[in-house]
């Protein structure tokens, strides 16, 4: 576009309502823009222009980016959001992205940036708001991933997400697309920067005495005790109403389906192609499930908060038994204080001093009568040993032995599964859980870990081989460091003739047995093929490790790995060679092919362990991972998750992530607060969800079974 005409969108006034500040780029100093995978044209008419944004199909970020000339930056001090008026020509939504740097470094957009997140309706002009200032850092100041509106414009969306800014030198404002299936175009009609309020003004008074927002009214909003007690009275009778599908048997397997040998312990078989898990009384078994069904999880820190809070229960309050002492903080605005349970008190409210009684009787009745047949990981062990539903039992590994950083390390460094003593805390991890259960028909076996790091750091090069990167960089004490190495003098005579292969300063062995850090040269075709002979190597070595502890304590229960989040082509392979059932945590809007279509070559079946998708029409802060519209579009999403892990022949089933919202100011260990439960903070069911967990459970065997014509190993 003409930088003229970008500077009449930039400066654009009276598309939206008046705000308190206008922001104006200064004359004459033109402002420019980066475009990747992007094509930009002009839109709109001459009286009211805007900018085409075409985003390209492959790239793993198309963007397009707006800088200040002459490498000078912006001073965005006295503003605290941007507001975009953005226009979806498509017919269908489309999620886009949001970036704003304040300098050259963001690391692969972890620090020095805001990042934001939204979905545009489909054919709709609608106003977005990233906010950025300190006043309404949510996570910073507050404890809170998603923060409440810092600006009330008719209409408006928020884009939600992450990380913080100095906003007295800005570098660079971007709109980009992540992992885009096709060609999809936005149209930006206005970019604008607006004030916010005070902190004050913002978080004062947000939650009400049931953990709801109290600035916003919405269907299924609870006003009082009574409305609880009649929502729940109404409940009940749709659950009776239909109890259970005729066409399950006791486990939840199709009963209509083809029989096979019982075994009195879940299975796997491929039939007709096709993976299954198959059920102790010998039915395919496919399996549906919500994670951490639990109601004893759900505080929200309360200690110097206390202000968001219109009501909290005093001490010798009935209620103020759903106080707990705050434990480890992975991330908040505090380390140490209390937490309080809203979730649990409502059921209170609801069933009286019976409720733990009341609530497990009517989950287990909502999972039959929604068409679920498994409790997730993290689910109450209460809940799995009434024997109504089938579930997955949960494990880590702790201890004191070596690890290593693979590139993230979000939730922590990566085990080091050389190291002897990883064997061992193996073990003694699994042992007691693996005990009780061994002989139970009703699990269906053991996720090992979650979401670790196995992957990571600034390149994709970086990336795919990061624990072999770790391992170099390691001490020389270190296990790892001394396995890779190992392999290395398997296949060179010598140091130099690595150093050679690898175009790296390498003249003696003694060079790697020190922290090592190669050079930023791109790695070599032969540095790469070593690398990734290791990644394979430490990932046969962890999952071989986990099994044969498990084993020790376990001989029935299915291993269904580790759950990746992050992961790499040889790290797929090391968990199917070794594990029963490969688990993947995938966070998209449904399991997209071909992007998928390698788990067929993987020679196991494989599982989701979690996927989401959320909204903020319903009075929370943050949508999740996956964002939709509204509770509609989100119902929309889940079942084309759903059936999308259905139509693939590899997979064994999925689990959403999780049975109950997260609470409005944020979960006591990291702040989410997203609105992705199939039930409210009060233990209301979203009717979206129930009615679409309802018909695509109700039609999932005979739709992955292609008819209903299974019935032939292979």
């Amino acid at each position: 576009m003409h930088v003229a005409a970008l500077l009449v969108l930039l400066c654009m006034a009276g598309q939206l309502s008046a705000a308190p500040v206008q922001f104006q780029i200064e004359p004459p100093q033109a402002e420019s823009m980066n475009k990747h995978d992007v094509a930009i044209s002009q839109a709109g008419s001459p009286d009211a222009p805007a900018l085409r944004i075409r985003f390209a199909v492959g790239p793993d970020y198309p963007n397009v980016e707006f800088v200040p000339s002459g490498g000078r930056s912006w001073n965005w001090e006295k503003y605290g959001a941007m507001v975009l008026r953005i226009r979806n020509p498509a017919s269908e939504p489309v999620r886009f992205l949001m970036r704003i740097d304040d300098g050259p470094d963001t690391r692969g957009g972890t620090v020095h940036c805001k990042t934001g997140s939204a979905v545009a309706p489909a054919g709709e002009t609608v106003t977005f708001v990233l906010s950025f200032s300190a006043e309404a850092d949510s996570m910073a100041s507050h404890g809170m991933r998603g923060a409440p509106p810092v600006v009330h414009l008719p209409g408006a969306m928020e884009l939600t997400g992450s990380g913080s800014i100095e906003p007295k030198h800005i570098a660079s404002f971007q709109i980009f697309m992540h992992h885009l299936e096709r060609e999809t175009t936005l149209e930006v009609e206005s970019i604008r920067l607006i004030s916010v309020p005070p902190a004050a003004e913002l978080y004062d008074g947000i939650v009400d005495g049931f953990g709801q927002y109290t600035r916003a009214d919405w269907p299924g909003k609870i006003h009082d005790e009574a409305e609880l007690k009649a929502a729940s009275d109404a409940e009940q009778k749709q659950l009776a109403a239909a109890p259970v599908r005729p066409d399950r048997d006791g486990y939840g397997g199709w009963s209509a389906g083809p029989a096979f040998p019982a075994t009195g312990f879940f299975t796997t078989r491929k039939v007709d192609g096709k993976w299954w898990l198959i059920d102790p009384d010998g039915k395919l078994f496919f399996s549906t499930g919500i994670c951490t069904v639990d109601y004893r999880e759900w505080g929200t820190i309360v200690t110097g908060r206390e202000r968001m809070f219109t009501w909290l229960p005093p001490e010798g309050d009935p209620l103020a038994r759903f106080y707990h002492p705050l434990g480890r903080v992975h991330s908040g605005p505090v380390s140490s204080g209390r937490t309080f349970s809203f979730y649990a008190a409502n059921l209170y409210r609801k069933y009286g001093a019976d409720y733990e009684a009341r609530w497990e009787q009517t989950t287990n009745a909502r999972f039959k009568s929604w068409g679920f047949n498994t409790l997730g990981n993290w689910s109450s062990e209460k809940l799995e040993q009434l024997h109504g539903v089938p579930y997955t039992a949960s494990l880590g590994v702790g201890g004191a032995h070596q690890r290593i950083s693979g590139g993230s390390d979000y939730w922590s460094t990566m085990h080091d599964p050389f190291d002897p003593q990883f064997s061992a805390d193996a073990e003694m991890s699994f042992k007691r859980l693996a005990e009780r259960i061994k002989d139970d028909p009703w699990c269906v076996g053991y996720f090992v870990d979650n979401e670790l790091s196995w992957s990571g750091g600034p390149g994709p090069e970086h990336g795919r081989y990061a624990l072999a990167y770790g391992a170099l960089s390691a001490q020389a004490n270190s296990f790892a460091k001394a396995a890779f190495v190992a392999l290395l003098k398997r296949k060179y005579q010598s140091a130099a003739e690595l150093g050679q292969a690898w175009g790296q300063k390498i003249e003696t062995w003694q060079t790697l047995e020190e922290p090592f850090h190669p050079n930023s040269a791109p790695p070599t075709d032969a540095m790469k093929q070593d690398m990734a002979a290791f990644v394979e190597a430490f990932g046969v070595k962890y999952f071989a490790v986990v099994r044969d502890a498990l084993r020790k304590h376990d001989a029935h229960h299915l291993y269904l790995g580790c759950r990746f989040s992050n992961f790499t082509p040889e790290e797929a392979h090391a968990a199917a060679a070794v594990c029963d059932v490969v688990s993947f945590n995938v966070y998209q809007p449904r399991l997209a092919s071909p992007q998928w279509s390698f788990a067929k070559d993987l020679g196991k079946p494989c599982i989701i362990g979690e996927f989401h998708v959320g909204a903020l029409d319903r009075g929370m802060f943050h949508p999740g991972l996956v964002a939709a519209v509204d509770q509609r579009e989100r119902a929309a999403i889940y079942k084309q998750f759903v059936e999308s892990v259905a139509d693939n022949p590899a997979f064994v089933g999925c689990h959403w992530f999780d049975y109950i919202d997260e609470p409005l100011t944020g979960r006591w260990f990291d702040g989410e607060n997203y609105n992705i439960g199939f039930v409210t903070v009060t233990d209301t069911p979203y009717p979206e969800m129930v009615a679409a967990a309802r018909e695509v459970n109700g039609r999932l065997y005979s739709r992955r079974a292609g008819g209903g014509g299974a019935g032939h190993e292979q």
